[in-house]
């Protein structure tokens, strides 16, 4: 039986953590970050991290995946998987609703999409000798693989082109665990809104940064 996840998507400045921490107060939820930078502690200014969002009529809405790895330690999105199903699980045994919120696209979709091949390390050695080679001569040599092993390859860049080949030369050698996570009935909200209106915001949100110690914050972390 599969779980409600609501997740909530938009550009910088689209208003996604307001819109979030409404329906977490409304809905009785809890929130899970899905931001590549606000994982990340005395990181606060610069990632906009907001926290005084998450109170909603003086009532503290409850956040996972944010100041959860010190500044430059090494995280990617398999490490984001597996911290995003331990709060899922945490909060949907709270019998609280989880609320998927943030703009890093890669690690929404690797929920949405179940994707199991971000397991597979990288193999320095290969991209190294891949690196510099034509987008259509990496297209060949990813034809040269199984089927099976690049149907779901993401074609689009000379990066992504090479983490394709890297996989299907993994499971060439190797066999993949599949790991098990509990299944999901996701609601997807988006939010757009007008270009103008879009760069006015982030202008703003720029300016208030730097005039609050943005500079200041990132002196700190050199």
């Amino acid at each position: 039986m599969s779980s409600p996840l609501v997740i909530i998507l938009g550009h910088t400045a689209s208003g996604k953590t307001n819109l979030a921490t409404k329906v977490a107060y409304h809905l009785k939820g809890e929130i899970i970050s899905a931001d590549s930078r606000q994982i990340f502690k005395a990181m606060d200014i610069g990632t906009g991290k907001d926290l005084k969002e998450y109170v909603v009529n003086g009532i503290n809405i409850p956040y996972h995946l944010i100041d959860i790895k010190e500044a430059g330690e090494f995280y990617n999105v398999n490490a984001f998987k597996e911290d995003f199903y331990s709060a899922f699980l945490s909060t949907r045994d709270k019998s609280k609703l989880p609320i998927l919120c943030g703009g890093t696209g890669m690690y929404i979709h690797s929920i949405l999409q179940n994707q199991q091949f971000t397991a597979i390390p990288k193999n320095e050695k290969l991209r190294s000798e891949l690196i510099g080679i034509e987008k259509n001569e990496l297209q060949q040599k990813l034809n040269t693989y199984p089927e099976k092993h690049t149907i779901h390859a993401d074609l689009n860049s000379t990066k992504r082109l090479i983490r394709a080949i890297e996989i299907a030369e993994y499971l060439a050698f190797n066999d993949l665990a599949i790991r098990e996570h509990p299944a999901i009935s996701p609601i997807v909200i988006g939010l757009q809104s007008e270009i103008a209106y879009r760069r006015e915001r982030i202008l703003a949100r720029l300016n208030f940064r730097l005039e609050n110690g943005l500079i200041e914050e990132v002196e700190n972390l050199l």
